[in-house]
């Protein structure tokens, strides 16, 4: 299901599996609430193997972004294809939180090195 790629400080980097839909949508995001309730402040949801979403995944990255939101913290997403790609923006969903090309990219400056600590 759900790969952790990382854990750090209350950022996580975590790996999509390569279909999310309807038959392993709910117990994808209950591994991600269940980060959530370890303290995770920030999500970023590596998309790089998502070959297939369908509307129940997508539904189940917005809850994400709400309970997250709910808790003061931020999902991120990277690495969808450029299918899923136009899909997120024909769904006006880059307006909600935007898809970056990389998880180096969505985790930002902090963690490439190129912010002074």
């Amino acid at each position: 299901m759900l790969t952790v790629l990382m854990q750090h400080e209350g950022t996580v980097v975590a790996q999509l599996p390569e279909q999310v839909d309807y038959d392993n949508a709910t117990l994808v995001g209950a591994q991600c609430e269940d980060l959530v309730r370890q303290g995770c402040a920030t999500l970023v949801l590596d998309a790089s193997r998502v070959d297939y979403l369908d509307s129940s995944g997508i539904s189940m990255i917005i809850k994400l972004s709400r309970i997250l939101g709910d808790h003061a913290g931020t999902l991120r997403v990277a690495n969808f294809n450029a299918h899923y790609q136009q899909v997120w923006r024909l769904l006006g969903l880059d307006s909600l939180f935007p898809v970056s090309p990389t998880v180096q990219a969505a985790l930002g400056p902090r963690w490439n090195g190129s912010a002074s600590e």
